[in-house]
């Protein structure tokens, strides 16, 4: 199966399409996409302790990654009929309500494309001796285009708050000319882009400054409202 994956994605790559049964039936990964953001994770297997505590922390999140234009999908290296069973244990243990979809991919022809498969740990594998997914996470905007993509250790649990953060992040910056700094929350002060001069920020940012000639801060311009 090896050879038969594609190109090693890159930041800026677009997502490989595929068709997938999900547990809210097929998909073609493209056209459910359509023109929102998407943040795309794979876990190791079905009725694993930390797979369990990340899927219900997603799906309580679920509400504010919506409010901002954001699908979430889940894959797991099972069946459909695997994962239906094990939504009702992950909304039990994590008082959830989960209703995004989690695929199927119990022959890992999605894992192989998307690069998520363990290559480090050789004891990864199910009983045919078949590598179990890492954690992979993808956030894909809606052009299709990757823009994020992280990778843990099976033993490892993923922070879904990072995950909402660096969608914020990425939503400014298409947004407004400006990227972000380290361990930055929305309302804190952005970065003034580098490809932004210091002429023209005066009129994008008449409140910016400058800390070095390479590192202007500013806070973002406020939202225009119209009179009710």
């Amino acid at each position: 199966m090896a050879e038969e994956r594609q190109t090693p994605i890159r930041l800026g790559s677009i997502a490989p399409n595929f068709e997938a049964e999900t547990t809210q039936g097929p998909i073609k990964f493209h056209d459910w996409i359509g023109d929102n953001w998407v943040v795309f994770f794979s876990h190791p297997e079905d009725y694993t302790p930390v797979c369990t505590t990340e899927l219900g922390a997603f799906a309580k999140l679920e509400p504010e990654f919506k409010k901002r234009g954001v699908k979430l999908i889940g894959l797991s290296a099972n069946t459909v009929d695997s994962h239906q069973g094990w939504i009702k244990d992950i909304d039990e243990i994590s008082g959830s309500q989960l209703s995004f979809p989690i695929i199927g991919d119990k022959d890992r022809k999605i894992s192989y494309a998307y690069d998520m498969i363990d290559h480090q740990d050789t004891t990864n594998v199910d009983s045919k001796g078949i590598a179990f997914t890492i954690r992979s996470v993808f956030i894909i905007d809606p052009k299709k285009t990757i823009r994020l993509i992280m990778s843990y250790p099976a033993s490892t649990g993923r922070n879904a708050a990072e995950v909402l953060r660096v969608v914020d992040s990425l939503q400014t910056g298409d947004k407004h000319r400006i990227t972000t700094p380290i361990n930055w929350i929305p309302g804190d002060d952005v970065i003034v882009h580098p490809t932004v001069s210091n002429e023209e920020a005066k009129t994008l940012f008449p409140d910016f400054r400058i800390v070095k000639p390479y590192l202007r801060f500013t806070p973002l311009p406020k939202e225009k409202t119209s009179a009710a």
